[in-house]
């Protein structure tokens, strides 16, 4: 069946616009499960069926907060960009989100984990992600090509907003990946699916394989490979690296965003309880 007029024309949309293949895909069964859940067009539907609609999401299907505002942002485009209806974008607000300060693991908690991991490859999954703060899909699709061990450094290809950066290469990580590819000879995706070495693994393998090793090092914290990258960053700012040299490594467009893991390491300052005398004893 081929797609609507309406379907073809935000698509091409986000395709001239250099949207990643996922994006296009979320955002377009979106604004599919909108229009199916009032069975009408979405271009017939305005302000009182999206506030319904938000409602809908909020209270009955009680969604997360990321997946509520990912929902706004793929008929913010809908309604402004692939209708025209630019003063539409101030009837879809977003949703307030509360703030929580990430999970970070202490360095000992990382070694566990890591010698914790089941298999080889999981091991030099875990290992390169916390060493040079990737994100999961960046990690996922990492290269032989990315790899330069003459300066030490990981090409990271079309990371966040469709921008390259370099992230550093730990010896230890090198040493891992040259294990691993010696027992995998890959000719280009480090950690391709079993049966096409042209893609690679899928999120929730990895995503899987970190739980099993928190659960095998006996980790009660919970841990995701974001908590990885949360950690590259917090541990870099405990060892005194410059903020703006973390907000490169990270790949991070603002300093403000960098910033966060200030609040994460007030241990680091100390308290100034411990520079009173205590008083005397009588």
């Amino acid at each position: 069946m081929a797609p609507s007029p309406l379907r073809q024309r935000m698509h091409e949309f986000m395709h001239v616009r250099n949207y990643s293949e996922r994006t296009q895909k979320t955002y377009l069964g979106a604004v599919a499960k909108f229009a199916a859940f009032f069975h009408t067009p979405p271009d017939k539907l305005g302000p009182p069926e999206i506030l319904t609609y938000q409602l809908h999401l909020r209270d009955d299907r009680h969604v997360s907060f990321s997946f509520f505002n990912q929902v706004m942002s793929a008929l913010r485009l809908f309604y402004g960009e692939v209708l025209e209806r630019q003063e539409m974008i101030e009837r879809i607000p977003f949703m307030h989100r509360e703030r929580h300060l990430p999970v970070v693991l202490s360095p000992e908690e990382i070694l566990r984990l890591i010698d914790a991991a089941e298999t080889l490859r999981d091991r030099v999954l875990i290992t390169v992600t916390y060493s040079a703060g990737l994100r999961l899909g960046e990690v996922c699709r990492l290269s032989v090509h990315d790899i330069d061990s003459s300066r030490m450094l990981i090409r990271v290809r079309q990371g966040k907003g469709h921008k390259d950066r370099y992230a550093p290469l730990s010896p230890i990580a090198l040493e891992l990946l040259r294990e691993w590819w010696r027992k995998t000879h890959p000719v280009d995706l480090f950690f391709p699916i079993r049966k096409d070495p042209s893609r690679p693994i899928h999120h929730t393998t990895f995503q899987r394989a970190l739980r099993v090793a928190a659960h095998r090092a006996g980790l009660t914290k919970p841990v995701s490979p974001r908590t990885l990258r949360h950690c590259f960053a917090t541990h870099l700012m405990e060892q005194g690296e410059p903020m703006p040299m973390i907000q490169v490594a990270m790949g991070h467009a603002h300093l403000r965003t960098t910033q966060t893991y200030t609040h994460v390491t007030p241990g680091k300052i100390g308290s100034p309880l411990d520079h009173i005398t205590p008083p005397r004893k009588r």
